[in-house]
């Protein structure tokens, strides 16, 4: 088979700036690509924070038209860490140097006033340019990938840039390198669509004729995630549930009558974990290392360090729930606010890492008052505690609303921490739900319930404590068959490059 190449886009990746899920993708699937012999690069803005990681400039530079003046751009280079894939980083001081912790600023939002969330005013103007700049890099770099693939919606409007713009109007020499790309656009998250007025169409170069219902017209507006389903070639979400999901009215977020003309052009494929940093057999984050043939020792003494950590009681038979999540609408913060109080007054005890809307802090602040000596809670992120509290805890909930895949149910299953989910998007994928026949079949893996209410969600609950406390051999069970499921990104993988060359294929 011919060697391929492939140019990932993204506004955040680990090991340089990180936010969610998003960043832990993009930092290993280009990694496990590369694995399997497919040249890889990746290219992200260039925030304060990633001035932490090993990057050295380039004398490299462009300016591209914003709003009717030249923004200039100078590129960054870095490595993946652990790896030599390339990652060019974008300098804008102006749009991308802004996010600082000790001002509660981040790279997508900051906190006003009020103690709310709030996007950035610019971020039309920002992630236009971001997206700009994707297709100037690989002038610069010399770089022609024959797959550009996009993720989210803060890199959508590069695939719009190339076949308006770029394949027509660049240099007569490079237009056909332009040409010959194919385009992935990788949906990890509708609900986050990239919406501004429709004034913002000129200022980031675009033509009136443009802004239709076939194009990047939404109600009225512009949206940046309708620009990458409408001009990718192929469409990927992150699980086959999440695929189908959005093409409905109740998740399609407006959206689903396109994605539903695009069916044939949609695949779901359920991210992988980067074993190499998720792993409790390596983990240099954790107080001790297990497996699954090592798993009651070593995970006794890593729950003794979390309650320890957090100043809960040491007892080995309280069941300790954990939580990594963001503190948004779509993580179910209604339903713990309703059902955790109830499992708490018969003795658990509970540990929340994440940080997000005001109205979720405060709940989980007036939970550790009402339950002091059972609630540790730490507002914020951290990559250690969010080991700590995976490889600590007896069980991780996850009742999302709504998941396109959710990372923190499968670093769970790999530290024997039993996952409680509502059965939606990749968490109905990848959690086996523990009901007798599926014990009996040892093909369970954790606690799932439907619909999305608290009394489904209690009685997962129940459920799952009640095998904790009276079922210790079947806990262990569900705990080894989670330890030894495969997702790692190699499966992964295999599947983004069948879909690359396939697509490859359509245009020989």
């Amino acid at each position: 088979m011919t060697n391929l190449k492939c140019l990932h886009a993204a506004s955040e990746v680990a090991g340089f700036a990180k936010t969610g899920g998003l960043a832990d993708v993009v930092g290993s699937l280009p990694l496990a690509l590369q694995s399997r012999g497919i040249e890889c690069a990746v290219v992200m803005p260039l925030y304060r924070a990633c001035r932490a990681a090993k990057i050295t400039p380039t004398e490299h530079r462009f300016r591209v038209p914003i709003g009717g003046r030249l923004v200039e751009g100078r590129l960054w280079r870095g490595k993946l860490p652990g790896s030599e894939v390339p990652v060019y980083l974008i300098e804008q001081a102006d749009y991308f140097e802004r996010d600082d912790d000790a001002t509660d600023r981040g790279i997508y939002q900051f906190t006003d006033a009020k103690g709310q969330k709030a996007d950035y005013a610019d971020n039309c103007a920002r992630f236009g340019f971001f997206s700009r700049g994707i297709l100037e890099v690989m002038r610069l770099v010399n770089y022609w990938p024959d797959v550009l693939h996009l993720h989210d919606w803060q890199t959508a409007l590069a695939g719009a840039y190339l076949r308006e713009i770029y394949q027509h109007y660049a240099k007569p020499d490079l237009r056909g390198n332009y040409g010959r790309i194919r385009t992935f656009f990788t949906i990890h998250n509708l609900a986050y669509q990239g919406i501004f007025w429709h004034l913002d169409l000129p200022m980031l170069g675009f033509p009136w004729r443009l802004f239709t219902l076939d194009k990047l017209e939404f109600y009225g507006k512009l949206n940046c995630m309708k620009a990458g389903l409408v001009y990718a070639d192929r469409l990927t979400t992150v699980s086959p549930t999440y695929a189908r999901e959005i093409q409905t009215t109740l998740l399609g977020c407006g959206l689903h009558g396109v994605l539903m003309q695009r069916a044939e052009r949609l695949h779901g494929i359920v991210n992988g974990i980067d074993e190499h940093v998720w792993n409790p057999a390596v983990d240099l984050l954790i107080e001790a290392k297990f497996d699954a043939t090592t798993l009651d020792k070593g995970k006794s003494l890593c729950k003794a360090a979390l309650q320890r950590a957090f100043k809960l009681a040491q007892n080995p038979r309280t069941p300790l729930l954990g939580m990594v999540s963001r503190l948004a609408v779509q993580k179910g913060l209604d339903l713990i606010e309703k059902v955790v109080p109830d499992a708490l007054r018969q003795g658990a005890q509970f540990v929340v890492l994440g940080d997000g809307d005001k109205v979720h802090r405060d709940m989980l602040l007036k939970l550790q008052k009402d339950f002091p000596s059972q609630v540790g809670l730490s507002l914020g992120q951290s990559e250690a505690i969010s080991h700590q509290i995976e490889a600590g805890a007896d069980i991780f909930l996850m009742p999302s609303r709504y998941e396109p895949c959710g990372l923190n149910q499968l670093y769970s299953l790999k530290y024997g921490t039993i996952p409680v989910v509502h059965a939606t998007g990749g968490l109905a994928d990848t959690v086996v739900d523990a009901t007798p026949q599926n014990v009996a079949m040892k093909r369970a893996t954790g606690f799932a319930f439907m619909p999305f209410t608290p009394t489904a969600f209690a009685d997962a609950l129940n459920r799952c404590l009640t095998m904790f406390r009276d079922e210790p051999a079947r806990w262990r069970q569900l705990q080894q068959t989670g330890m030894l499921q495969d997702y790692s990104w190699q499966r992964s993988a295999a599947e983004y490059e069948r879909l690359y060359r396939l697509a490859l294929n359509e245009f020989v």
